[in-house]
């Protein structure tokens, strides 16, 4: 099963398990996390849809089939009833960061609105439709021990460091709330993975829909186009089963960070600093902002500073960090910066603090980190929409003279940061400099 169908899942997961050698003997049922539209156009085409890869000088097209069944989030009664089969033996989910609802500390949020909604609607019926990923899973985890169905995994697939602790944490932290001999029922029969993923994939348009229709000659309502690179990397125990993705390209390993931190920090990190700083400039994609000398500099500043805290080879860091800008510059992908311009609050943490802690630790200016900060300083004192679960309050922080809200901004930020005078007039700086046309 998946929860989070989209472009991502289908570009990724979907694909290894196509590639997979046993692929076949393998069935994804995959549910959207909120919309249904994307569930309604699949399910008209049999969940077939065809993957356009796009080298920078020719492109694949392949039909993906792995897909078995599509379901709109609010088809809770497949959900439950999938979940209550013992056949089903893992569920990959793509929800995004905060999709998980988790707190500074780790641990669900319980407090927030939806979650408490969740925990109420659960507590009086438990088989209620809920919202959340949360939610959703400790329903399903509950209709599979009503049914003695057997052990299974969680596979979260989402930028978020050890996300198969983060993702454990969530669901035993629900369903400890909701019914402690579900806690440890979950705790006794389901495992968590924690996985990399890395595969540019851009939004879906009209103009892919009507490539694929004049090269292929069919009329897919929802194709997918992504980049031929691709990586998943994952450590942990599967309790019933997985498809042989590791014939497919995929790595299994003991430990994930080193590969979590090399793709979260170059790729995220460099991401994040081109969507704030090419959004500044003028510039509508990735492609764009990277053959932006001015951006590429910054950039490769910020990789100089992340690299040296990986614990990788360096010749292997080095080898990613050049496949990063060919992927980067890859005039076929039209990565739009406002879509990864998207939740701030949530991604810099991630991607860019560990680094600039660990470079001032060490007495480094960390101007490299401090300049996607500033950037993203900008993004939010600017008048682009800003999509941000914390948007509003950000806002209002950005607004006013520059020093005092940085301050304020790097307090909801990281508290610890905002006393650093150091990153203080660096990030007042740079932010005069992204600014600069």
């Amino acid at each position: 099963m998946h929860l989070g169908l989209g472009s991502f899942f289908r570009a990724h997961q979907a694909w290894y398990t196509q590639h997979a050698p046993d692929g076949g003997d393998w069935g994804i049922a995959a549910f959207t996390g909120r919309r249904p539209d994307l569930a309604r156009a699949l399910a008209a085409q049999d969940a077939v849809y065809t993957l356009t890869v796009r080298g920078a000088a020719q492109d694949r097209y392949e039909v993906v089939e792995s897909v078995a069944a599509v379901h709109a989030a609010a088809d809770h009664e497949a959900w439950l009833r999938y979940l209550a089969d013992p056949r089903v033996a893992l569920v990959t989910t793509t929800v995004t960061e905060a999709g998980y609802a988790l707190r500074p500390d780790g641990h669900l949020d319980l407090d927030r609105s939806d979650v408490g909604a969740d925990l109420a609607a659960l507590r009086a019926d438990p088989r209620a439709l809920v919202a959340t990923a949360p939610g959703r899973l400790v329903a399903g985890l509950a209709a599979r021990r009503r049914s003695d169905a057997g052990p299974l995994s969680l596979v979260p697939c989402d930028n978020l460091p050890g996300n198969g602790a983060a993702v454990a944490r969530a669901v035993l932290d629900l369903a400890e709330a909701l019914d402690p001999a579900l806690a440890a029922w979950a705790a006794a029969h389901v495992t968590a993975v924690t996985t990399m993923v890395d595969r540019i994939t851009p939004e879906p348009t009209a103009e892919d829909v009507a490539r694929v229709r004049a090269v292929t000659g069919a009329l897919d309502a929802a194709p997918v186009t992504t980049e031929p690179f691709s990586e998943w990397v994952m450590a942990g125990t599967f309790a019933a089963g997985r498809p042989a993705w590791e014939a497919a390209g995929a790595l299994v390993v003991p430990d994930v960070e080193p590969y979590e931190r090399r793709k979260l920090w170059l790729l995220n990190g460099a991401h994040s600093l081109l969507a704030y700083a090419g959004l500044a400039r003028g510039h509508g994609t990735v492609a764009e902002a990277i053959a932006d000398e001015t951006c590429r500099g910054w950039v490769e500043q910020w990789w100089d500073e992340a690299s040296a805290h990986v614990p990788l080879p360096a010749a292997d860091v080095a080898a990613y960090r050049a496949a990063l800008l060919e992927r980067f510059a890859n005039p076929s992908i039209r990565h739009r910066l406002d879509q990864i311009a998207a939740d701030g609050s949530l991604k810099l943490p991630v991607r860019v603090l560990p680094t600039l802690r660990a470079e001032r630790a060490r007495g480094g200016l960390a101007a490299g980190a401090s300049r996607v900060v500033a950037a993203w300083i900008h993004h939010l004192r600017g008048d682009a929409p800003l999509r941000d679960p914390d948007g509003e309050r950000l806002r209002v922080a950005a607004s006013g003279p520059t020093a005092p809200a940085v301050r304020r901004v790097l307090a909801l930020l990281d508290p610890e940061v905002a006393q650093d005078e150091t990153v203080l007039a660096a990030v007042l700086a740079q932010i005069e400099e992204v600014a600069r046309p």
